[in-house]
């Protein structure tokens, strides 16, 4: 990685949302973004509801090469944010794809990044919740995700 142009992303206690649209906008400019801590992240909403709406995609099914055809179901919470991340790049061109090669997505914090500072989005922080949450590592772990 370019060593001038990394920024890292702590996901503890942020909106996974909020989060995504952050490391994007940070993508498009050109930044190298490693994000940290992915399975702290949360997603707002009734714990149930959210759960229930991920295994929807267990449901879908095709008679035809399923494994060309169905959607692919992320499972790790470092697939999650990445899908996540990837719904708000661009889609139409080339650009996308290799936007998404500059992002790297870890469990918890590795030693070869202490040395950035992490950067919190305050926009993004899960403490401006009026309702219920659920972490990105809970889903993982109801999904069938082996930490």
């Amino acid at each position: 990685m370019n060593e001038g142009k990394v920024v890292v992303f702590d996901a503890e206690g942020a909106i996974l949302g909020r989060l995504a649209t952050a490391i994007s906008k940070a993508l498009l400019s050109g930044y190298n973004v490693v994000v940290v801590n992915s399975e702290k992240a949360v997603v707002s909403g009734n714990p149930h509801m959210v759960i229930d709406s991920y295994r929807v995609w267990f449901e879908i099914k095709t008679l035809r090469n399923p494994y060309k055809w169905s959607p692919k179901r992320p499972r790790s919470p470092v697939a999650i944010v990445k899908r996540a991340v990837k719904g708000m790049l661009p889609k139409d061109n080339w650009r996308g794809v290799m936007l998404l090669k500059n992002l790297k997505v870890y469990v918890g914090y590795p030693e070869e990044l202490k040395k950035y500072e992490a950067v919190r989005v305050i926009d993004a922080e899960a403490s401006r919740l009026n309702r219920g949450f659920i972490t990105v590592g809970e889903i993982a772990r109801m999904l069938g995700w082996k930490s």
